[in-house]
């Protein structure tokens, strides 16, 4: 059985893989982690592998957050379990890309 999860992408990987802002992958069913979910995308759209996380440490790039709910996960560990409201397709896992500048 599989949930439907629902993705917001930054502007930036919207136009590289010509997708809308949201899109809604099959997450397995059971407890959603940042792994699951960022692996479940990354294999409905091949074309983001890499773009959100190494290509094979599949740690967080440096300049991409994570929001669920509103709050940054960012930093928490990738096999955390993510909010319920997620989990159940409510609320939308948020990629943004972060500004660096000086």
């Amino acid at each position: 059985m599989f949930t439907m999860i629902r993705v917001i992408l930054p502007a930036h990987l919207q136009a590289l893989a010509s997708l809308p802002r949201e899109v809604q992958v099959d997450a397995p069913a059971g407890v959603l982690t940042q792994r699951t979910l960022l692996d479940a995308l990354e294999e409905k759209y091949p074309v983001l592998g890499g773009t959100i996380r190494d290509h094979v440490t599949k740690v967080r790039r440096p300049l991409v957050r994570f929001f669920a709910c509103g709050e940054d996960v960012s930093h928490e560990s990738a096999d955390a379990a993510l909010p319920e409201e997620v989990a159940s397709g409510k609320e939308p896992f948020v990629v943004l890309g972060a500004i660096a500048g000086g």
